[in-house]
């Protein structure tokens, strides 16, 4: 009796899986979806322009993370520090050429291919800070213009500017600069125009990674550098080749960095994976913001006070004959290159803007900085006509 039964359960369950059979495939025919087996994650493979130890590093891994966690792994993207797959120049070309997946730098690096694009990033930006840069580029027609310009240079690429910068330092010097002729024959580390600007300003100047700095510097190759900030600067070593770093410049007071992917593999991701990229970058740039902000401050301190750093506000005169320096240098390449003359024209029109109603609109923060702090008086500045000491 058992025995029959069991041939009787068998030939039920057989029929039952044939009719199950036939009606998914009758679904699939009057068009109800079919359960399609998941595909495993997608994995994407960059490279950041920064040493592993830089803040700089720590924020293109915050940007994957964000992403990879928003995605739920099914988007998941390794990052590796610069020179593990291309010197930190190279970025473009490996990520147009699809030997990195995407990357993480700055559009100014990318300068040697077009000058224009040292415009998201080199100069005083007609007075525009970085989130006002960001700005003209998402709603002032930056955005148009940079794809124009990478198409221009046959860059196969997807590119997100985010994070604005703070306004870096003139840079770190032997001895305090009192005048711009103090930078004549200096041999000088910066990038993009600002190559120009200073080597108008007659400055003997080389374009170096920034992982590449501190050791020419020890060297002897650099007489004095910029990188950025103070975090950087100080992982990467400056407080120990040199103890006089010249705070404020216009030589890159916009600056901001870019998420670069490789186009054919960014077209080929699912809309929803775009939209969390495009939302998180914005997500990350205010990030970059508030960790800058903390950590920036932090590492300002500790220079001052266990490195012994000495910080000098840059004189009005040389900062004046920057902005001279840039005028001539802008002019010829804008008469040069019309990309360049329109992307300074943008510019130069939402600044006007933008800049008159930030300066009429919000309160100077001195005067409460002042009420609640209190300071002692000046410090001596270290010689007639000299920097005065921040």
């Amino acid at each position: 009796m058992k025995k029959e039964l069991g041939k009787k359960d068998v030939a039920t369950r057989r029929k039952f899986i044939t009719g199950a059979a036939v009606v998914a495939a009758g679904a699939s025919t009057l068009g109800f979806p079919t359960i399609v087996k998941a595909q495993g994650p997608i994995s994407m493979r960059w490279q950041s322009t920064w040493p592993a130890k830089d803040i700089f590093h720590e924020y293109a891994n915050d940007f994957a993370k964000k992403i990879n966690d928003m995605t739920g792994g099914d988007l998941r993207i390794e990052v590796l520090p610069a020179g593990a797959v291309v010197p930190a120049f190279g970025l473009l070309d490996a990520v147009t050429k699809g030997t990195l997946d995407g990357g993480h730098g700055v559009v100014v690096y990318h300068y040697g291919k077009q000058a224009a694009l040292a415009l998201w990033g080199s100069g005083p930006a007609f007075g525009m800070d970085a989130q006002q840069m960001l700005s003209w580029h998402k709603y002032g027609g930056g955005k148009e213009l940079l794809a124009k310009l990478y198409a221009s240079v046959g860059a196969n690429v997807v590119s997100f500017p985010y994070g604005p910068m703070w306004t870096q330092p003139l840079g770190w010097f032997k001895k305090p600069i009192r005048a711009a002729a103090d930078l004549k024959g200096l041999k000088y580390r910066t990038v993009g125009l600002s190559v120009d600007v200073f080597t108008a300003m007659g400055a003997a100047v080389n374009a170096l990674p920034g992982g590449e700095i501190v050791p020419a510097m020890d060297r002897g190759l650099l007489d004095a550098a910029e990188f950025n900030n103070m975090s950087s600067d100080r992982v990467l070593g400056f407080p120990d080749v040199s103890k006089v770093c010249m705070l404020q410049s216009y030589h890159q007071n916009a600056e901001q960095f870019e998420i670069l992917f490789n186009k054919t593999r960014y077209d080929a991701l699912p809309a929803r994976m775009k939209a969390i990229i495009e939302n998180g970058v914005e997500a990350a740039s205010q990030d970059v913001v508030w960790k800058s902000i903390d950590r920036y401050s932090k590492d300002y301190i500790e220079m001052r006070t266990k490195d012994k750093v000495n910080f000098y506000k840059t004189p009005a005169s040389i900062l004046q004959a920057q902005l001279n320096a840039y005028d001539g240098v802008a002019s010829k390449k804008a008469a040069e290159n019309p990309l360049f003359k329109e992307i300074m024209e943008s510019q130069r029109a939402f600044a006007e803007r933008v800049v008159r109603w930030d300066f009429d609109n919000n309160v100077d923060r001195h005067m409460a900085y002042d009420h609640y702090y209190s300071r002692r008086a000046a410090p001596a500045a270290p010689g007639k006509g000299a920097a005065k000491k921040a």
